[in-house]
């Protein structure tokens, strides 16, 4: 898991893949486009715009991903979003894999918080749980951007 505030200068050069998708959330005003998808690279590198109310923790099940990694970017609002190395016991409760490529979880074993303001990302890697949008002080409205980076193309 890589966290960061867009503004910054990235600390190292990532791969191409992500840099495209950072740049995307750079230079983007998300508050100009309605909710749904944009394909950046087809469908190896895409965008789902989405708006969101924060929910308690216990109400948002914890998730993975296999075939993408998810850079999630706040636009708008705040929350809080739950991760933890993947361990290998947390217990399903739900698989989607082949459909929509997540894994929901009932609970993540070693749980950390990640507070989230506008222009806050982070990237989740295969091996990341993550439980995001949960309420940080209070229920919020969130414009959320979740780019979707293939594995596959990092190489």
């Amino acid at each position: 898991m890589i966290f960061g505030h867009i503004s910054n200068p990235n600390p190292c050069t990532f791969p191409a893949a992500i840099e495209k998708a950072l740049n995307f959330l750079r230079t983007t005003n998300f508050q100009q486009l309605e909710t749904g998808v944009v394909e950046i690279e087809g469908r190896d590198i895409y965008a789902q715009i989405l708006d969101l109310t924060t929910k308690p923790k216990a109400e948002n099940p914890p998730e993975v991903h296999r075939r993408y990694i998810d850079i999630q970017f706040l636009a708008s609002g705040e929350e809080i979003i739950g991760v933890a190395a993947d361990c290998g016991s947390n217990e399903i409760s739900q698989s989607l894999l082949e459909e929509r490529d997540i894994i929901f979880y009932h609970q993540m074993e070693n749980e950390s918080e990640i507070i989230m303001k506008p222009g806050s990302y982070a990237i989740f890697f295969p091996q990341d749980v993550h439980r995001p949008a949960c309420i940080y002080n209070d229920v919020s409205q969130i414009r959320k951007v979740v780019v979707k980076v293939k594995v596959d193309s990092l190489g």
